[in-house]
C-alpha cells in the first residue's frame, strides 16, 4: 500500500513501457483469468438490469424523446442533453457498483499475479468500509463523465483514460482519501496517456470478437478490456505488501 505522495512519486518516475510486452502480458493473463473477468461482467449486466428496471419504475430512467420522420440537429442536441441529465442518478449507482466489481477483479489479478492464494470475492468491495468512498468516486467519476459528454468527443475521449485509472488506484491503495485518488489517477492517466489509449483500443477490439459469437459470446471476451491499466499500474507503480490492505474492513466482513 503506497502513501499518497509515494505514489505521486512512484508515478513521476514510471519508467518506459513496451506497447507490445503489455499486450502480450494483456493476453496471456486473459486466458488464465477469463473465467473470472467473465463473471464479473455478467454480475454488471445483472446490476445493471436491476437497476434500471428499478429507475423505470419510479420515473428516473432516461426518457427516448429523439422525433422520428427526419434527423433534426436542435431536436438531437435537446435529446442528447435531456439523456444526459435524466441519466446521472442512475449513471452514479452503476459506476459505484462497476467500479467495486472491476475493484475485486483487480484484488482477484493482484493474487494471481503474485502468485498468492485466489480467494474469488467479488463483493470484496461492497462492504460498509469502503461503499461510501466508492459512492463518492462514483460521484466524481459522473460528473466528469457529464462534463465531458456535454462538451462533445475530444474532451470525452481525453477524460476517459484518467477515469479508468480511478479503480485500480483505490483497489491498491484503499486507505488513500477520494480527493487523492482522483489525483492520482489523473497523474497516471495524463503522464501514460497514449500506451493507455492505445492498449485499451487493441483490447478493446479483442474484446469485441466475442460478437462472433452469436452476440453473447462478448460478455466472455469483454473484460479483456480492463486488464491494460491493471498491467500499467503494476508497471508504473508496482504492487505494495497487500497484508494492510486485507486488515482494512477485516473487523467490517459481516457489514454489507
Amino acid at each position: 500500500m503506497n502513501s499518497y505522495n509515494s505514489l505521486l512519486e512512484k508515478i513521476e518516475h514510471a519508467k518506459d513501457l513496451d506497447f507490445s510486452n503489455l499486450i502480450d502480458s494483456v493476453i496471456e493473463l486473459f486466458k488464465k483469468l477469463w473465467l473470472k473477468g467473465f463473471l464479473v461482467v455478467l454480475l454488471m449486466v445483472g446490476f445493471a438490469i436491476v437497476i434500471n428496471v428499478l429507475f423505470s419504475l419510479i420515473g428516473l430512467a432516461p426518457k427516448n424523446n429523439l422525433p422520428y420522420g427526419g434527423f433534426d440537429m436542435e431536436s438531437f442536441f435537446s435529446f442528447y442533453s435531456e439523456t444526459v441529465i435524466y441519466s446521472i442518478p442512475q449513471t452514479i449507482l452503476m459506476s459505484t457498483i462497476t467500479m467495486a466489481l472491476i475493484a475485486a477483479f483487480y484484488r482477484i489479478c493482484k493474487q494471481y499475479v503474485l502468485g498468492e492464494e485466489v480467494v474469488d470475492d467479488y463483493f470484496y468491495f461492497l462492504k460498509k468500509a469502503y461503499f461510501s468512498k466508492l459512492l463518492m468516486l462514483g460521484i466524481i467519476h459522473t460528473a466528469i463523465t457529464v462534463t465531458a459528454q456535454f462538451m462533445f468527443l475530444i474532451p470525452y475521449i481525453y477524460a476517459f483514460v484518467p477515469l479508468a485509472y480511478f479503480t485500480v488506484v483505490f483497489a491498491n491503495n484503499p486507505d488513500l482519501s477520494e480527493v487523492e485518488i482522483v489525483k492520482a489517477s489523473f497523474k497516471l492517466g495524463n503522464k501514460k496517456w497514449l500506451i493507455t489509449f492505445g492498449t485499451m483500443f487493441v483490447a478493446g477490439l479483442l474484446g469485441m470478437l466475442g460478437l462472433l459469437g452469436c452476440g453473447i459470446g462478448v460478455l466472455f471476451t469483454m473484460s479483456i478490456v480492463y486488464l491494460p491499466v491493471f498491467f500499467i499500474y503494476k508497471e508504473a507503480v508496482g504492487f505494495e505488501d497487500s497484508s494492510q490492505i486485507e486488515q482494512i474492513g477485516v473487523n467490517d466482513d459481516s457489514d454489507y
